[in-house]
């Protein structure tokens, strides 16, 4: 059996800047890749298809597909893309990029306008996806404080259900990031299965393994096969016929080139031919088809049983970053079956029996080493010192504050509320990923700061017994960061003495 997953995430964008980084970022994913992903799906939806794939949606990126700040700019700029291509010199980019933009700005202002939980939830009614979930604002887990942890976990699944109608049971745990113990959290917040890179399972990903002594499901990549496609050093999208990422008509922003070659100049790239990309996505498209099938018979025979193979990638890369891989993406799973390949979701793999003996899963995330040094090294000591303060004041205010009013029923309280918005903003695994990797580290560690100022001025208001002060801290910073409207801080678990009390 084969499974194919994809994780959907952006960190919170909107209201903390537009370009080079911020909005931008979004807008562009949104038009690259959820616009094209989800229309591609839901005409598979309409022949029949079932069980197509398992979709990661992050409680953050769903949040921004539904925030009307994030609809609106999105309008803004699928109608400013079409007017940059009318601006084209080059006839052939030109009509190209303004029928894709009309296409695009189409099916947004039809099926878009009010959201993306409608067009998420009608995949998930029809039974075309598979649905995973995970934590609130996309932390690093294993180095998070157990309570937030647990309380992040628990909210991010109650905010697809919100959404979706649905609660998911399997998830794509931040960075594939886990730590001994953490499956105990699961099984507590209802979750069976989840994700981990192959090499936290030593490499055999022919099933999925339980973990330790519970019955939550662990489920490896496989890195033969996912590394066709990309890795950190080659893969399909870097084929010279696919149109070229980093290179731009300046004039426009528009892309115009194809790869042509890794080692040649921007200005020496050819000009892109749809033709020629096609042809190379068939050829592409044959190739994985002949790799899954002879992994599956490769694993098959090893283990003296049916196998499974599970490709896993970021959803951003189809389209955003690979142009031509939406298109790859729907030929590939109309040609799997057509191949005799059977292809489920992770939870067809897991109560079809596709699950091993027990492992004793130890520290591992996907990252750099497939340790956690991305998120805990020498160079993002600062974030993970700033992490540890916010995490303790945060919990340490809320405590308090609860404490001095335990003789009374515990009302909602919107100080509390944004506290702990800001704090799981401000510990976001986002951004240390962006400083090891040195990718815009100036914006992420500006936007760890800046959700760590909001903390401490509204934790400094209560600490003094401002409350209207605090009170109005907070509703100010709402306004800035104002997602996940039904994240309510009674549902933090007390701190001990807390618990004896009540």
């Amino acid at each position: 059996m084969f499974s194919l997953v994809l994780h959907s995430h952006l960190p919170w964008l909107a209201n903390h800047g537009r370009w080079p980084v911020g909005e931008e970022w979004l807008y562009q994913s949104w038009a690259g890749s959820y616009l094209p992903l989800t229309e591609m799906l839901s005409r598979l939806a309409g022949e029949g298809r079932t069980n197509l794939l398992s979709l990661g949606i992050t409680p953050v990126l769903a949040a921004q597909l539904d925030d009307p700040h994030c609809l609106a700019g999105m309008h803004h700029w699928l109608g400013n893309w079409q007017l940059r291509a009318h601006e084209a010199t080059d006839r052939d980019m030109s009509v190209r990029e303004h029928r894709a933009a009309s296409a695009a700005l189409g099916n947004f202002e039809t099926h878009w306008r009010h959201g993306g939980s409608a067009v998420l939830r009608g995949l998930v009614d029809s039974d075309a996806i598979e649905l995973l979930g995970g934590p609130l604002a996309h932390p690093f887990q294993p180095l998070l404080d157990p309570r937030l942890r647990e309380f992040s976990l628990a909210e991010g699944l109650s905010d697809a259900q919100m959404r979706w109608g649905t609660r998911p049971t399997g998830i794509w745990a931040p960075e594939c990031a886990y730590a001994p113990g953490m499956e105990i959290g699961y099984a507590a917040a209802g979750v069976s299965h989840f994700m981990v890179d192959g090499p936290a399972l030593r490499g055999d990903t022919s099933a999925g393994r339980t973990v330790r002594d519970s019955e939550v499901v662990a489920f490896g990549r496989d890195l033969k096969v996912s590394y066709r496609v990309w890795s950190p050093k080659s893969g399909y999208p870097g084929h010279s016929a696919y149109r070229d990422f980093h290179t731009y008509d300046h004039a426009t922003g528009l892309k115009h080139a194809r790869v042509t070659g890794r080692t040649v100049d921007s200005a020496d790239k050819a000009p892109y031919d749809p033709d020629l990309a096609s042809a190379a996505i068939d050829r592409h498209v044959a190739d994985f088809v002949e790799s899954v099938r002879s992994r599956l018979r490769e694993e098959s025979s090893r283990i003296g049983r049916p196998a499974l193979v599970v490709a896993a990638f970021d959803t951003e890369l189809f389209g955003h970053w690979w142009f031509e891989g939406p298109v790859w993406l729907e030929r590939v799973l109309r040609a799997l079956p057509e191949a005799g390949i059977d292809v489920g979701t992770l939870d067809d793999a897991r109560t079809r029996g596709y699950v091993g003996a027990p492992v004793e899963l130890q520290e591992s995330s996907w990252g750099s080493g497939k340790d956690w040094r991305v998120w805990a090294g020498d160079a993002v000591a600062d974030l993970v010192s700033l992490n540890s303060e916010v995490v303790a004041l945060a919990l340490d205010t809320i405590d308090k504050s609860r404490r001095n009013a335990a003789e009374r029923p515990e009302l909602r309280n919107r100080i509390n509320d944004q506290i702990l918005r800001e704090t799981l903003m401000a510990v976001s695994s986002d951004w240390a990923f962006m400083v090891s990797k040195d990718s815009a580290a100036g914006y992420a560690r500006q936007r760890a700061h800046v959700h760590a100022h909001a903390l401490r001025e509204i934790a400094d208001a209560v600490d003094r017994g401002h409350e209207t002060e605090a009170a109005r801290l907070a509703a100010q910073w709402n306004r800035a960061d104002g997602l996940f409207p039904a994240l309510d801080a009674r549902r933090l678990r007390g701190d001990r003495s807390y618990e004896g009390e009540r």
